[in-house]
């Protein structure tokens, strides 16, 4: 079998999502048991977690970025699938729209601790499986990991963040077989985005409509992206067809040429 014969992954990986039970991490989670891989999921909205479960996904309630809770969860999902392949760290949350002078300490601190410190913790708590396994890591940064993004400085700090310890860990855990790949999504279709779109909208005292609108004129292909697209990447990224790269930001954005 060729390169250009094995661009899907294997069967059989043993697949971590973190927030793994709505959203963009629901779509990785679905991608990868499409493609025959054992997966576990967990997510910090219980509502959530309950529907992965009654869909037939081994899920668990967790708050990525609290260390216990996030070693739970990797203890339990190495036990069940004895390893782990593949972890997409995929926690994050939008954090406050604001000017710098108007985001309080504890909305920063938040921001941080789920965006960033939760990446850090799916990786201290993962590197020794994947090291066993020769595995991949995979981070979800944002276009905002490189770009300006005016009102969101915590969340592009935190997202650039992702970026600096991604090519870190893939200088650290290559000569062990480990990669390690950040992927940027840009405007990603579902609630989420709704909710940032309507909060600048009313940062900026105009209407979504108007505020949708800016933001697509700043994207090349002129649309969102759909989780879909971020799934594939990861699908990839998992295949044969992807084991060189490692250490790279890899924009899933059509093309955000500006925040």
């Amino acid at each position: 079998m060729t390169i250009l014969q094995s661009l899907t992954p294997p069967k059989g990986l043993r697949v971590v999502v973190t927030a793994g039970a709505a959203g963009i991490g629901q779509a990785i989670a679905t991608g990868f048991r499409q493609a025959g891989a054992d997966v576990h999921v967990c997510d910090i909205d219980p509502a959530a977690v309950d529907a992965a479960r009654a869909a037939g996904f081994a899920a668990m309630l967790c708050d990525a970025a609290d260390p216990d809770q996030s070693r739970a969860f990797f203890d339990a999902a190495r036990a069940d699938m004895g390893g782990l392949d593949v972890v997409i760290a995929n926690a994050g949350i939008a954090g406050p729209t604001a000017s710098i002078d108007d985001v309080d300490e504890a909305a920063w601190d938040r921001t941080l601790e789920v965006n960033l410190r939760g990446v850090y913790l799916a990786a201290r708590y993962a590197a020794p499986d994947l090291i066993a396994s020769r595995g991949s890591f995979i981070a979800l940064s944002s276009v905002a990991g490189r770009l300006g993004f005016a009102l969101r400085s915590p969340y592009a700090a935190s997202k650039w963040g992702v970026v600096g310890l991604i090519k870190s860990l893939a200088v650290e855990l290559g000569p062990q077989g480990v990669r390690a790949n950040a992927i940027l999504p840009g405007i990603v279709k579902g609630p989420r985005i709704e909710r940032v779109i309507a909060a600048r909208a009313q940062q900026l005292g105009q209407s979504y409509a108007e505020t949708e609108t800016q933001n697509l004129e700043k994207v090349a292909l002129r649309r969102m992206v759909a989780p879909e697209d971020i799934a594939a990447m990861c699908l990839f990224l998992s295949s044969p067809g992807g084991g060189n790269i490692t250490g790279q930001a890899l924009s899933v954005c059509a093309g955000v040429e500006a925040l």
